[in-house]
């Protein structure tokens, strides 16, 4: 069995070309990714499904380079397939089989002896909380249940890099709640590797510490979530206030400071959006030389979703 090199990121693409007859979804794409827990964020149409089946050497690049915990894909896909588990957006489920038979069955597939399959089988099933239902056939199981046995069969091998699709389809909140648990203890508890793909923006900053932002099949925006939050956050604040908005405003406006009601009925809440370099503090020394006071000064943190939007706007929309 080939041995991965020691220094290693998690994937490296080096000029990914992907593209399905003439339609090219991903032109041209670099970026190094390291261990730890990572969203993937785009709109529909990014290239984040097509990124996804490239790592695991189901989709054969246009052009460029592809390395996964060290191994080259295509030429290593095999290897890489042995060290990767992999939940699909898509129903994977086989039908007329039990749960224990699919999860054990998905072992089998990724090349573990058949009893080593079926013992850890029962380990995984007992962890994703489908202990109990494992000899029901999963005709039978609720979609929340389904689900489960998606993460089971993704987890039965023990990989040390685990691809996520959008796990948490059609769940209602319990249910998803749930899940976004187990993923959640995989990366933070367990020292998991993974990578999840959704559109719901909430499901990655529960789950992850970093992101990949894609858009046109081009990455956008990466990092640390806290530092891009901080990044797009600025030097904003926001203010009640109580006596002569007008006042303040144009005071504020003079010196470059841009004040916005949240209400435009109540004059007494505002965003302040302060020039870089220009302390918070400066809008308190505006409202003293105003006559206004000051109620509350709260900094505005930017949340998951602007940093999501406000890319995809400098970015030319979603494609």
């Amino acid at each position: 069995m080939p041995t991965a090199p020691t220094d290693q990121a998690l994937f490296e693409l080096d000029g990914l070309v992907v593209r399905y007859g003439r339609n090219v979804v991903i032109p041209d794409l670099t970026v190094r990714a390291e261990a730890g827990s990572i969203g993937l964020l785009g709109p529909n149409g990014a290239g984040k499904s097509s990124l996804i089946k490239t790592i695991l050497g189901l989709v054969k690049p246009a052009g460029g380079r592809v390395r996964v915990l060290g191994f080259d894909v295509p030429r290593d896909a095999l290897e890489v397939r042995r060290r990767v588990g992999y939940m699909p957006e898509s129903a994977v489920v086989f039908p007329g089989m039990t749960g224990f038979e699919n999860v054990a069955y998905a072992g089998a597939i990724a090349g573990m002896p058949s009893g080593e399959a079926r013992r850890r089988a029962h380990e995984v099933l007992e962890y994703v909380g489908c202990g109990e239902e494992r000899y029901r056939q999963v005709d039978d199981y609720s979609q929340g249940m389904r689900q489960r046995i998606k993460l089971a069969s993704a987890l039965v091998h023990d990989p040390e890099f685990l691809l996520l699709d959008e796990p948490t389809n059609g769940l209602d909140p319990g249910g998803r709640a749930e899940i976004l648990e187990l993923v959640r203890a995989l990366g933070h508890e367990k020292g998991m590797s993974l990578l999840l793909s959704s559109h719901l923006l909430d499901d990655v900053e529960q789950v992850c510490d970093h992101v990949l932002l894609m858009a046109r099949g081009e990455l956008k925006a990466s990092g640390a979530i806290r530092e891009l939050k901080a990044k797009f956050t600025g030097a904003t604040v926001r203010v009640t206030i109580e006596g002569d908005a007008a006042g303040l405003v144009e005071r504020a406006r003079a010196q470059g400071i841009e004040l916005r009601a949240r209400d435009p009925l109540d004059a007494s809440e505002w965003l302040v959006a302060l020039p870089e370099g220009t302390p918070p503090t400066a809008i308190l020394r505006l409202a003293l030389q105003s006559g206004v006071r000051v109620r509350r000064f709260v900094p505005r943190r930017a949340s998951l979703e602007e940093v999501f939007l406000e890319t995809l706007e400098s970015a030319g929309g979603a494609g």
